[in-house]
């Protein structure tokens, strides 16, 4: 994509962020439900609050699910159905595909925003881009992709990897 494309590319809204993070939250509650139910046979009891290898495998869950979509695609399941884009913001102004690292850091980010009662979150209503604090500080861009927009020839660096693929 091309810096003039950058600067077309639409930035995503804090209202749709926060539509596509409840799409996503609520699939990774229901797979953290798949998981304790083996958790609850294998104790034979209800597991109890403060279990640290429990907590530490229901952040692995979340972490593998955010870092897993947006490094694979820059979209999770939420981000789809709302048309939103994750991409790596080059100091060139070229939008590239997010790494693994890129997302991993983008993950912590994230939840380092919304300690101050969301607070990172917010700044996104106030930031010139409309970026969240976590995008800032790993280096990422989420924007508003659909098919008119792709239509226009407004696509993503990854996605024209996949159409020269096929």
């Amino acid at each position: 994509m091309s810096q003039s494309k950058l600067h077309n590319a639409a930035p995503a809204a804090l209202g749709k962020r926060l539509l596509a993070a409840l799409y996503d939250w609520l699939l990774v509650l229901a797979l953290m439900m798949v998981i304790s139910v083996p958790a609850v046979a294998v104790l034979g009891d209800a597991i109890q609050p403060g279990n640290v290898p429990y907590r530490l495998a229901m952040v692995t869950v979340a972490a593998a699910f955010f870092i897993g979509f947006w490094s694979n695609g820059g979209q999770t399941l939420g981000m789809r159905t709302w048309h939103l884009h994750l991409v790596s913001d080059t100091h060139d102004g070229q939008l590239q595909p997010v790494g693994y690292r890129q997302a991993a850091l983008r993950f912590v980010c994230a939840w380092l925003a919304a300690l101050p009662a969301g607070l990172g979150f917010w700044w996104a209503l106030i930031d010139k881009d409309k970026r969240a604090w976590h995008d800032r500080l790993s280096g990422t861009r989420l924007i508003i992709y659909n098919s008119r927009t792709a239509a226009s020839g407004h696509t993503t660096q990854g996605e024209q990897c996949t159409n020269e693929q096929q």
